[in-house]
């Protein structure tokens, strides 16, 4: 069964949209109370047609057709979705002193546990390195710490995430050094 990575087009946003608000439906309420899950349906489980037309964000297409997994990086100052704006989320990052950003990390229900956050992190990963980066930088919602750990993310500080609703999200601000 052939699975193909590519960069997401912008003819992709509806379906990586659907993508996301499927993924947190069905893996968000194991980790999430019903109030956090609908909030991160609200404001994490969001496009950001920022990583489209950056070209840093990548889907996974099933062989039908249809999208199993998103996810990409950012050279933007913006770590997660649902992060109150505060203006500077357009400001390029210094690949000298600043850690790219992985976002936007999505996996359908049904194919949780394939390797696809995997395929998706080492085309972050080289495609950041592409560009000079040496570290990356990622804030985990608790459904992608496992993934994260296991491909050396280490954890720097547990997060309560407020969303624009007033919900608490836990999450995780996470690192790894770009090997190679």
């Amino acid at each position: 069964m052939e699975l193909h990575l590519r960069r997401a087009t912008p003819s992709d946003a509806a379906a990586v949209q659907a993508l996301m608000t499927a993924s947190v439906e069905a893996i968000f309420p194991a980790f999430y109370d019903l109030a956090q899950t609908a909030s991160g349906l609200r404001y994490i489980g969001v496009l950001d047609l920022a990583l489209i037309e950056d070209g840093t964000y990548f889907v996974i297409e099933a062989p039908d057709g249809s999208l199993a997994a998103c996810g990409g990086w950012s050279r933007r100052d913006k770590l997660f979705n649902g992060a109150e704006l505060t203006g500077v989320e357009d400001r390029l990052l210094d690949p000298a002193r600043e850690p790219a950003r992985v976002r936007a990390m999505f996996v359908r229900g049904e194919w949780t546990r394939r390797g696809l956050g995997t395929r998706i992190l080492q085309a972050c990963e080289s495609a950041a390195r592409a560009e000079g980066f040496s570290e990356l930088a990622l804030m985990a919602t608790m459904p992608g710490v496992a993934l994260y750990r296991s491909w050396g993310f280490v954890a720097e500080e547990p997060q309560d995430l407020l969303m624009p609703d007033g919900v608490v999200v836990p999450g995780v601000a996470m690192r790894r050094k770009i090997t190679g």
